[in-house]
């Protein structure tokens, strides 16, 4: 104990029930206190995680416990959830939505439904790159080896059928 502080108190702040409250009020602040800390860290970890598709910053919803002060009892980030302008931007942007929205240790209810929307997203955006690999890889190898095959035809109903082993 250093000189000047009385038993109970640590760097001149009291200790305990110095403020009147229950046993029941004291058990109410220490669990305001933790779920502070988990919103608190869930947000971060939101923001940590979401360079490039961060909006905003957090934002808390807070609850004023029996000792008097404000505890973060819920908390938002924003997230820009729209796609790219090419397959390959929303492809990106996807991963970097949903790194984003599970980035929390204990992602919520409304965080999984977010990444599931960003997976939903890259599923697109890869079907679209798929597509339009295939459409150019049509006059590579491929067509010609068709060409070959029909005699130097190829049916513009598309009823030949390729196959690649």
């Amino acid at each position: 104990m250093r000189p000047g502080e009385a038993q109970g108190e640590v760097q001149g702040k009291p200790q305990g029930n110095a403020q009147g409250l229950s046993e029941a009020d004291l058990r109410q602040v220490e669990q305001l206190k933790q779920r502070d800390r988990e919103v608190r860290a869930h947000e971060m970890a939101h923001v940590a995680a979401g360079a490039g598709v961060v909006t905003s910053g957090a934002s808390y919803s807070f609850e004023t416990g029996p000792d008097g002060r404000r505890y973060a009892v819920g908390g938002e980030v924003g997230i820009n959830v729209s796609p790219g302008r090419t397959p390959e931007e929303t492809l990106s942007r996807a991963e970097k939505i949903r790194a984003a929205a599970l980035a929390p240790v204990d992602p919520s209810g409304q965080d999984r439904q977010i990444a599931a929307r960003a997976a939903s997203m890259a599923a697109e955006a890869r079907v679209e790159l798929a597509t339009r690999a295939r459409d150019e890889g049509a006059a590579g190898p491929a067509r010609a080896y068709r060409v070959a095959e029909t005699g130097g035809h190829v049916s513009a109903t598309g009823s030949a059928l390729d196959t690649y082993a």
